[in-house]
Formats: structure tokens, C-alpha cells, sequence
């Protein structure tokens, strides 16, 4: 009896622990975060509201008034005074999770366009608010907005074919400068500078930004190659201030390093070793080899008589693997191999009274730099937003299968006047004034100059904007909004205490 209560005790308490498990496991998927859903107008409302805002603090960086600019409170150090529309849009996060949907989604297109064209994103920015809000306002009227999507699209593809029919290629040096000096919000010296390193080092050549030292701007050519590698040990070098290291095969092994010894002793030449790598017992060798006087290991030696047809079919294999390469990382690497193989690293070093204007120089050199490349690559077209706008007449000739198409494709027209007003708007002239000159005379190359607040022919004046920056902004603008138009769920996640969570930053680089 007294054997079958213990059994039963010891039952009882499995069973309570195990009861405890469960509830534990229970209460701890109950504690997952609920989920907030808003739907159809809500939803598109309430993401429209973060383009919105989000839009309105990178709209002021739009144009030449080097006065404009946004400063942003870091988490260390100084605020940075910034005129970049990709760092101004990274910075911004909302507290409500649906508005930053909203905003992080516009986040998605300036990345989108940043990481292709290098430039152009507060265009993309101001564009994206500008389709997204007829696209909302147009899907509450009752448009189809699946309909309005195909416009949209369709407009967005006969817009890039009209501008790539109008581009022009550049190739002298003035032609780079004018582009740079115009990406560098009109300063010259910046311009001058790039086109003077395009011209050392090539269009494949590397181009690098640092802080100078000096007093003035100034660029340094690194001609030659420069190997990134070290001395195995310090004992190999006999002239600390002129260091030198080569070496011909990828892994050599002692047998073959101790017969390079031995010749090099018989001849009593130096001997100059370059490789990749060594296997383990050859430095040892080497260094006894040194320590007793034996010779001197010191160097590495280049043959430069290389074939200048397999030099070129190498290059060629190497561009066409850049265009094909979807990783980031191997991209870079192709194109480091490429720039050893057809030209040389330039280095541009920036001054500036401290060091918060030290960076926002450096944003506006880097955006310059991406704007000139791209122009060399695709050609230019007329600036100051005119190109879109001169665009958006040819749109009144394309065909559509039913009226919500239409719409759409009268949505991507008046996105295309944004640009425009906002540069003159930004100067402190009426956009809307500015607009409708332009569109009621026939001059393609007709702008507006908002620095001098004048009419001028702007290929001749040197205000050009790089094709594939605009054909990527207007791209990348025309499918993110497209597809918010037709959203009708928008799902975020809850706090325990019943309200919406803080946003997660969603536009943060990791």
C-alpha cells in the first residue's frame, strides 16, 4: 500500500510539472506580438503621409543654392549639414510603423537608384511623391489600379526611350568638367578636378575621395601597381625607405626556393622573390639564410613585356563580367582587376574650413563623381529637370486600351514637372510660372538657370544632367509607387501594452 501511494505521489507530480511545461509554453507563445492591420484608403493614407514628409525634407537639397541644406543630428559627434538626398532619407524613421512603411519604401527607391547610377536621388524621391499621391488619389475616384499600374509603367518605358533618343555623348575634358562642376552644385574647382583625374587614369580607372592635408584641393596619381601585400618578415628588407617585394609563383616550395638560393649565390646576385604565398618552412629557410650573410633576399622582380592583344581580350572579358555580376562584392573585385590591367588610381583629397564641411564636401565630390561616370558611360541630356519635362509632351501621342491606362500615363506627365518646380521653387521663383514658359516654346535645350534666375539654352551654358541618372530615377520612381497605388493591407506589428510598436529602421545599412 504504502509502495502504490508513493508511485501515485510521484505520478501526481510528473503530471504538475508537466502541466507547468505546458502552461510555460502557452504564456510564451501568447506573448508574441500581435499584428495591427490597416486597410484600402487608411493604409495608402497613412503610408502617404510618411512619403510626404520624408519627401519634404529631401526636396530642399534640390538645386543650386548651396544655402539649402539639411543637418542631421548624429548619435556622436557634431550634427552634419548635408545637400545628399540618400543620406537625408536614411536618416528619417517615424514612430507610426504604417507612415514608416511609407517612408522606408521611398527609402528602397533612393538606394535603388544610388547603388546604379551613384546620383539622382532626390529626383527619384521627388518623383516617387508625385506618382504615389494621383496614383491614391486617382484608386479612391474608383480607378482600377491595376490599370493605372500598366500606365504608369508604360509611360515610365516610352519616357526612357524618348530621352535615350536625345542623349549626347560627351568624351573631352570640358564636357566632364561642365557635368561635374553641375553635380557639384555649381562649384568648378570640384568639376575641374574630376575631369582632370578622368583624364589620367582613364573611365575604368579608380577615382578615390580623402581628406587632404594641405591648404588647396588637389589629386594624386598612383601610376604603376601597387601590390596589397606585406613583407613575410622584416629581416628581408635591406633599405627601410625603399621597400620592395615580388614574386612570380603562387605557392613556392623549399626545394625550389633553395635552389634559387643556391644559383643566386653562385652568380652573387640579389635575389628577388614575389608570390601570392609560401609554404611553411620556407621563410625559416630564408631567414637563416639571411642572418647568415648568405645573400641578399630582398626583392621581386616583373616582367613587363606583356601581350598588349591579351592585355585588351582580358579587359573585354572582365567589362562583360561587371555587366552580367549581380553581387556587389565580386563587381568591386572585377573592376579592381580591371583597373590594374587599364589604367591607375587616382586620389582627389578635399580641404575645408572643419571637418562637418570637410563631409559634406566629400558627399557632393562622391555625388559628382558618380554623375561624371555615368555621363561618360550613357551621354548626357539638357539639365535642370527639362529633359522630363519636354518628355512629358511626347506622352500626349501614346496609345492606351482603356481610360484608367490613360490616367496612368497622365499621372507619370505630371510627375514630370516636378523637377522643374521644385528647382525654381527652391530659388524662389513660381514654379508654375517657370513650367508652362518652358512647355509653350520648342527649344529641347531651353531650362531655367536658377542660380542666375535666368532662361538659357542649357547643353551651350553646361547644365547638363547624365542620362542614365535620370532614365534610373524616373525607373526606379515608376515601379515602388505603382505597387503602394495597389496596396490594400498594410500589416504592423503591436507592443504587449496594445500600442504600435516604435519603427524599426528599416532604411538603416548594415
Amino acid at each position: 500500500m504504502y509502495r502504490f501511494a508513493t508511485s501515485l505521489a510521484s505520478k501526481a507530480r510528473l503530471a504538475k510539472k508537466c502541466s507547468q511545461q505546458i502552461n510555460t509554453r502557452l504564456n510564451w507563445r501568447r506573448n508574441y506580438a500581435a499584428k495591427d492591420i490597416k486597410f484600402g484608403v487608411e493604409a495608402r493614407a497613412l503610408m502617404l503621409s510618411g512619403v510626404e514628409e520624408l519627401t519634404d525634407a529631401v526636396k530642399v537639397t534640390m538645386g543650386p543654392k548651396v544655402s539649402r541644406n539639411v543637418v542631421l543630428e548624429q548619435s556622436f559627434g557634431a550634427p552634419k549639414g548635408t545637400k545628399d538626398g540618400v543620406t537625408v532619407a536614411k536618416s528619417i524613421e517615424f514612430k507610426d510603423r504604417v507612415k514608416n512603411m511609407g517612408g522606408s519604401l521611398v527609402k528602397q527607391v533612393t538606394s535603388a537608384t544610388d547603388d546604379v547610377a551613384g546620383d539622382g536621388t532626390t529626383c527619384a524621391t521627388v518623383l516617387t511623391r508625385a506618382i504615389f499621391t494621383e496614383g491614391c488619389k486617382s484608386v479612391a475616384a474608383g480607378m482600377n489600379a491595376m490599370d493605372l499600374r500598366r500606365g504608369i509603367t508604360m509611360a515610365a518605358d516610352a519616357v526612357v526611350t524618348n530621352l535615350k533618343s536625345r542623349a549626347r555623348m560627351i568624351c573631352t575634358s570640358v564636357e566632364i568638367a561642365q557635368v561635374g562642376t553641375i553635380s557639384a552644385n555649381g562649384e568648378r574647382e570640384i568639376g575641374e578636378l574630376i575631369a582632370k583625374a578622368m583624364e589620367k587614369v582613364g573611365k575604368e580607372g579608380v577615382i578615390t575621395i580623402s581628406d587632404g592635408k594641405t591648404l588647396y584641393n588637389e589629386m594624386e596619381v598612383v601610376e604603376g601597381l601597387k601590390l596589397d601585400r606585406a613583407n613575410i618578415a622584416p629581416y628581408f628588407i635591406t633599405n627601410q625607405k625603399n621597400q620592395k617585394c615580388v614574386s612570380r609563383k603562387k605557392n613556392p616550395n623549399l626545394n625550389a626556393t633553395v635552389n634559387a638560393l643556391e644559383l643566386a649565390l653562385k652568380k652573387q646576385r640579389p635575389l628577388l622573390i614575389v608570390a601570392e604565398d609560401v609554404e611553411s618552412d620556407v621563410p625559416s629557410t630564408l631567414i637563416i639564410n639571411k642572418l647568415r650573410a648568405g645573400i641578399k633576399d630582398d626583392t621581386v622582380i616583373l616582367d613587363g613585356a606583356g601581350d598588349k592583344k591579351a592585355i585588351e581580350e582580358r579587359s573585354n572579358q572582365l567589362r562583360s563580367s561587371i555587366e552580367l555580376c549581380t553581387s556587389d562584392y565580386d563587381k568591386e573585385k572585377l573592376q579592381e582587376m580591371l583597373t590594374k590591367l587599364s589604367g591607375g588610381v587616382a586620389v582627389l583629397k578635399i580641404v575645408e574650413a572643419s571637418e562637418a564641411e570637410v563631409s559634406k564636401k566629400k558627399d557632393r565630390v562622391t555625388d559628382a563623381l558618380n554623375a561624371t561616370k555615368a555621363s561618360v558611360e550613357e551621354g548626357i541630356v539638357p539639365g535642370g529637370g527639362v529633359a522630363l519635362l519636354y518628355a512629358s509632351k511626347e506622352l500626349d501621342k501614346l496609345q492606351t486600351t482603356n481610360f484608367d491606362q490613360k490616367i496612368g500615363v497622365q499621372i507619370i506627365q505630371n510627375a514630370l514637372k516636378m523637377p522643374v518646380y521644385i528647382f525654381a521653387s527652391n530659388a524662389g521663383v513660381e514654379g508654375a510660372v517657370v513650367v508652362g514658359k518652358l512647355l509653350e516654346q520648342d527649344n529641347p535645350d531651353l531650362g531655367y538657370n536658377a542660380a542666375k534666375g535666368e532662361y538659357v539654352d542649357m547643353i551651350k551654358a553646361g547644365m547638363v544632367d547624365p542620362l542614365k541618372v535620370i532614365r534610373t530615377a524616373l525607373g526606379d520612381a515608376a515601379s515602388v509607387p505603382s505597387l503602394m497605388t495597389t496596396t490594400e493591407a498594410a500589416v504592423v506589428e503591436l507592443a504587449q501594452d496594445g500600442k504600435e510598436s516604435p519603427a524599426m529602421g528599416a532604411g538603416m545599412d548594415y
